[in-house]
């Protein structure tokens, strides 16, 4: 009972802000992680991992069964589920995709607006160890591994002020890795043609061109950027 006890006093915990010049120093350190290239070869891993987990958990809300997520080293995925072909859970299991880095961006902000930076690290944790269990490769289960040791490294050993800079640099890599993945999307769409991505296979579903759903995963994740900013006093 005491450790049960120990671990929500941790878990609930609040830390003071960071000092202005602190945040935007991180979020600058997490502009480079997702601008310079090779740094952003690297760190796409983490926009994947989150991108397949948001297919992979609406799929399951919407009544499809998942049937499994792989990753692979060229930070592409593939999550499975079984379910009708067409409607609007196909529908939303597509959009999910694109999306999910930007919302999970925009509610960690709102987690850290209230102080609950530890709290959403342990959230991070919990989902990374759900997402664990469904993995269907060895890449995948590595990738994974080492994001979830990162984090409770952090979440675990670090100082308030370390655990509260982690957060904010998450949240800010989240958030404008979500930006880049959807502008990566389309340059891929404008060399190759019609392609697999999320947004052809919704166009082939809905009738309406690939470019239009493009459209739709960049404003959702420029609205998550300027809530997430107001959120934390940004803007």
């Amino acid at each position: 009972m005491d450790l049960l006890l120990e671990f929500w006093t941790r878990v609930s915990a609040t830390n003071a802000p960071l000092p202005a010049l602190t945040v935007w120093l991180t979020i600058a350190a997490a502009a480079l992680l997702v601008l310079v290239p090779p740094a952003w070869k690297l760190t796409r891993h983490g926009i994947t991992i989150v991108h397949e987990g948001g297919h992979g958990l609406v799929a399951a809300l919407g009544g499809r069964r998942l049937q499994g997520i792989r990753l692979h080293s060229d930070t592409s995925g593939l999550t499975v589920s079984r379910g009708k072909p067409r409607g609007l859970g196909m529908v939303f299991t597509l959009l999910a995709g694109y999306t999910a880095p930007a919302l999970l961006g925009l509610g960690a902000a709102w987690m850290l607006s209230l102080g609950h930076d530890i709290g959403l690290l342990w959230a991070l944790l919990a989902a990374l160890a759900l997402l664990l269990v469904q993995i269907r490769n060895w890449f995948g289960l590595w990738s994974v591994a080492v994001t979830a040791a990162v984090v409770f490294a952090v979440t675990w050993f670090g100082s308030p002020a370390v655990q509260s800079i982690f957060a904010v640099l998450v949240t800010a890599f989240l958030l404008l890795g979500a930006l880049r993945t959807v502008v990566e999307l389309q340059a891929t769409r404008s060399r190759r043609g019609g392609t697999a991505s999320d947004a052809d296979q919704l166009a082939r579903l809905s009738h309406l061109p690939g470019l239009f759903w493009v459209v739709v995963f960049f404003a959702v994740a420029g609205a998550c950027l300027v809530g997430a900013a107001r959120l934390l006093g940004l803007v």
